[in-house]
């Protein structure tokens, strides 16, 4: 039986898939020409303003050198040279001036003509091909300003053989016409600039001929046969070359108002389509074409016909699954049921695993934030551990740094009372004054070394670099006049503010300048480097010593905690370590090395900070 319904239901899922199959091929014949009949106008529309910048370049270059002819005719030389061609000196300086002009107003030629259509004078007169000598009667624009019009005329050139436009104006004597004045600008620059796009543009002149194309092949080509007075006037003006007005095999169809469709094959068999939308420049008698391929909105088509096919598909095997799941689901449920029950009890004891898995995990967090406390309460106390040390280290120093003020204060109160007994105020005013300086410094002395010992707290915030640089240098200088250390420091007058803890930082620095004057303690002259460089936005303090540097062995454990390099009983070991562990606290980087030149030097490198005013501002 069971067999029977496997059976039944194929034919039926067979069924369902091969209409899903016709309903995808029905949709696809259906949609393609409508999808990219819309692309293609969309496609048109979307290039329409490349059309635009194209005919706005050409009508730029038209009107730019339309006036250059009549101004340029104006010159006395011109009529000089065109009533005596032959004075030598006259026509070279003619040539000369021509050849200037061109060059300055971006011209490819300008040349006069005499009465008869010979050229006397040309601003190529130094070329192989010079206009000079040339007879140019034939050319309309020449005929056009001799009659006092201005002549526009676009063509090949029969002497340089590069095609052109061409304004020519008269050159008048008085009220006498007695020559031409002409001027060519080419044409190549605008087709190099149009070859960068994947669209083609075209510019047919009143005859049809194209002669201007993004495409060289295309240049003196016709999309449709020329009539036979058209090719009668090209050959009569030598405006093209004949046996290059070949049609191109193009086929034309209407789009709408707007575009028309143009399908062009090639000499190798190859066939191209394109939407075309045309702009006329009425001067010139020009069409402008924008050729655009259709291939995109085919491309388009196809792949939104074949997104529907495949959604389509989608939807007929959801069907047939649906379907067929709908028939297997009675099975499903009686066999569900058997199972409930099953389950249920499978679920409690998941259940209760999971609970009991649970109150282990959170044991075990609890456990690990008591250690992390525990730990960070033992670095705490490792780091006034080490700042106890390195007070104690300094106990001689400070000691011989309080008793000397120490002792002036009670040299100032002896000599006091004496000037006091003698009746001389002034001289006890100033031993006062002197006791009371004295009495400043042990003050200041006292209170960096109670901001040193006292215990740091865990925020971090923008500090100021200068000062915890400048109360390290205050603190160590007992130990560096003891030692006759001297700190060449280039640390600068601006304020400079890092992610860091005021005491902190300090402690960092008083144990990098300690271990630095323990180092050279076999120096005769002992100097430390404290530099600032600047890199972006991180800030790097470097602290170089002149001992005799370090081992890699000794490098590779500088920061382990109870490692020093130091004789039993002058360090714990601890220094480097906790100084490595509060900057990386900061978010920087501690690193130690030897220096090139002898010595060891430690950087810190710490981020910047917006000073807390400004921070405030924003």
């Amino acid at each position: 039986m069971e067999h029977r319904r496997h059976v039944g239901r194929r034919p039926f899922a067979v069924a369902l898939i091969a209409g899903g199959v016709a309903l995808v091929l029905a949709a696809l014949a259906l949609l393609f020409p409508v999808l990219e009949r819309m692309y293609l106008g969309q496609l048109g529309t979307r290039e329409a303003p490349t059309l635009t910048l194209a005919v706005e370049g050409l009508n730029g270059s038209l009107r730019r050198f339309e006036a250059l002819p009549g101004l340029i005719a104006e010159r006395p030389d011109l009529v000089q040279a065109l009533r005596d061609p032959s004075d030598a000196d006259l026509i070279a300086r003619v040539n000369d001036d021509l050849h200037r002009t061109a060059e300055d107003v971006g011209l490819s030629d300008i040349f006069v003509i005499d009465f008869s259509g010979l050229t006397i004078a040309a601003s190529n007169h130094w070329k192989d091909l010079s206009f000079v000598g040339q007879n140019f009667a034939y050319r309309p624009y020449f005929t056009l300003a001799l009659a006092g019009d201005q002549g526009r005329f676009f063509a090949l050139g029969t002497t340089s053989g590069e095609r052109g436009y061409f304004f020519a104006e008269a050159v008048r004597d008085g009220s006498e016409i007695i020559g031409v004045l002409a001027v060519k600008f080419t044409v190549d620059d605008f087709e190099e600039a149009w070859r960068d796009g994947s669209n083609k543009l075209i510019v047919l002149d009143d005859a049809g001929v194209i002669f201007m194309a993004s495409r060289p092949a295309w240049q003196f080509r016709s999309l449709v046969p020329l009539s036979p007075e058209a090719r009668a006037a090209i050959e009569e003006t030598k405006k093209y070359p004949m046996d290059a007005l070949v049609p191109l095999q193009a086929v034309q169809a209407p789009f709408d108002d707007r575009f028309r469709q143009v399908a062009i094959t090639d000499e190798a068999g190859t066939t191209e389509r394109f939407i075309v939308q045309s702009q006329t420049i009425p001067e010139a008698g020009w069409d402008v074409l924008l050729l655009t391929p259709a291939e995109q909105a085919w491309t388009r088509a196809m792949g939104t016909v074949a997104l529907s096919a495949l959604l389509l598909l989608l939807v007929g095997l959801i069907a047939t699954v649906v379907i067929q799941r709908r028939m297997q689901l009675q099975e499903r449920i009686r066999a569900a049921l058997s199972m409930q029950e099953e389950l249920e009890h499978r679920v409690s004891q998941r259940t209760a695993e999971l609970k009991a898995a649970n109150h282990l995990i959170m044991q075990e967090v609890e456990e690990r934030r008591a250690a992390e406390n525990r730990l960070r309460r033992t670095q705490t106390e490792l780091i006034q551990a080490g700042k106890l040390a390195a007070l104690g280290q300094m106990a001689a120093a400070l000691s011989h740094e309080f008793n000397q003020p120490l002792a002036a204060v009670k040299s100032f109160a002896r000599n006091a009372a004496a000037y006091l007994d003698r009746g001389e105020s002034e001289k006890v005013r100033q031993n006062v004054g002197m006791i009371d300086d004295m009495v400043d410094r042990l003050a200041a002395i006292s209170t960096h070394l109670r901001n040193f010992a006292r215990r740091p707290g865990e925020k971090t915030e923008p500090v100021l670099l200068n000062r915890a640089l400048d109360t390290a240098l205050v603190i160590l200088e007992p130990k560096l006049r003891a030692t006759g250390c001297r700190v060449s420091h280039e640390i600068g007058c601006g304020d400079i503010w890092v992610l860091g803890g005021q005491v902190r930082l300090q402690q960092v620095f008083v144990n990098l300048l300690s271990n630095a004057v323990d180092a050279m303690g076999d120096v005769p002259d002992p100097v430390i480097d404290l530099t600032l460089v600047q890199e972006d936005s991180e800030i790097h303090v470097r602290v170089r010593d002149r001992g005799t540097g370090m081992t890699e062995a000794e490098i590779a454990q500088l920061f382990d905690p109870f490692f020093t390099t130091k004789e039993p009983g002058k360090g714990l070991g601890l220094g480097l370590s906790i100084s490595y562990n509060i900057v990386r606290d900061f978010g920087g980087t501690l690193g130690g090395r030897n220096h090139p030149e002898g010595g060891a030097v430690f950087s810190v490198t710490l981020k910047l900070a917006e000073a807390p005013s400004l921070a405030a501002a924003e």
